[in-house]
């Protein structure tokens, strides 16, 4: 991997829509969401109507679909003014495994238990988007979680398991998944960094809507994978964006560089890049819509 510059930080920061920085763009969520309502049994799929039919909260439309979107929006929703939400959930959305021998323990700060009495919803900032899921999981599979807090349960998950999903919320390399590291999108000339791309150019180039997106995706959702997907647990799904990242989304084998107004030196995405990316993007959002729905067929069931 080449070396990204000091500054590459602050160049992408100031580049990448600040809503866009932390997980898949909407697209991507709403793609994963609208593929695993499909898959829900007819039980699960009434328990999870009848709690969102009574969620009266208003950042997002009250469907399944749009609720996948929520967690950002609950997350942004004071990032320039109290922070109170976006210090309280931020770290939620990712686990930054360094790709040279971290670990997910260091990754999960450890890995704390949620401490007796306190739920989910207001469970420690530090602690990562595995640890939530399976907080939150537990929250909906148990009779004794109150509905307010099932509901959350329910928000959460339906846009984490998502998160997890994209490489670069599952990798570090000292650049903040991927944040760090100035992109250049051939044949274009458009600046980004890496993070972005993923999170939104990849679903983009699936389809210009989320249907069409979607459809894209719901070729790969064999009953063969679908039942290979099904194997493992959360912290499978983890090393498994892992390993994406380090063989592809970090791979810039073959890749020209560029030097941005700033003298930052950053890579070029060109369609070499791209045929390597799209894939693997695609079968990730496969990949969620599949677990999640199975996630939410157990907590229901």
């Amino acid at each position: 991997m080449h070396a990204v510059h000091i500054h590459a930080v602050l160049v992408a920061a100031a580049l990448v829509v600040p809503s866009a920085s932390f997980a898949w763009g909407d697209e991507g969520h709403q793609v994963v969401a609208s593929l695993a309502y499909k898959r829900l049994t007819p039980k699960a799929r009434k328990a999870v109507d009848a709690l969102l039919a009574k969620d009266a909260d208003k950042l997002t439309a009250p469907d399944f679909t749009s609720r996948a979107t929520w967690a950002d929006k609950y997350r942004d929703a004071d990032r320039n003014t109290t922070q109170v939400h976006y210090r309280a959930t931020r770290k939620w959305h990712f686990v930054d495994i360094e790709l040279d021998g971290g670990t997910l323990d260091d990754a999960c700060d450890g890995r704390k238990p949620l401490p007796d009495g306190v739920a989910a919803s207001q469970g420690p900032a530090n602690a990562c988007v595995v640890d939530k899921l399976v907080q939150f999981r537990k929250e909906l599979t148990s009779p004794d979680t109150s509905v307010a807090e099932k509901t959350l349960a329910l928000k959460f998950v339906l846009h984490l398991v998502g998160d997890l999903h994209q490489p670069l919320h599952a990798a570090n390399h000292q650049d903040s998944g991927g944040n760090g590291v100035a992109v250049e999108i051939a044949p274009s000339n458009r600046h980004s960094n890496l993070h972005a791309y993923w999170d939104t150019d990849l679903v983009k180039k699936l389809g210009t809507t989320v249907p069409v997106a979607a459809a894209s995706v719901a070729k790969l959702i064999t009953p063969a994978n679908a039942a290979n997907w099904s194997a493992g647990g959360i912290d499978d799904w983890a090393a498994e964006s892992n390993a994406d990242a380090k063989k592809v989304a970090y791979n810039f084998s073959g890749e020209k560089t560029f030097v941005d107004d700033h003298d930052g030196e950053g890579e070029v995405l060109d369609a070499t890049y791209e045929a390597r990316a799209l894939p693997v993007a695609r079968r990730a959002l496969a990949k969620a819509s599949v677990r999640l729905a199975n996630l939410l067929n157990d907590a229901f069931k």
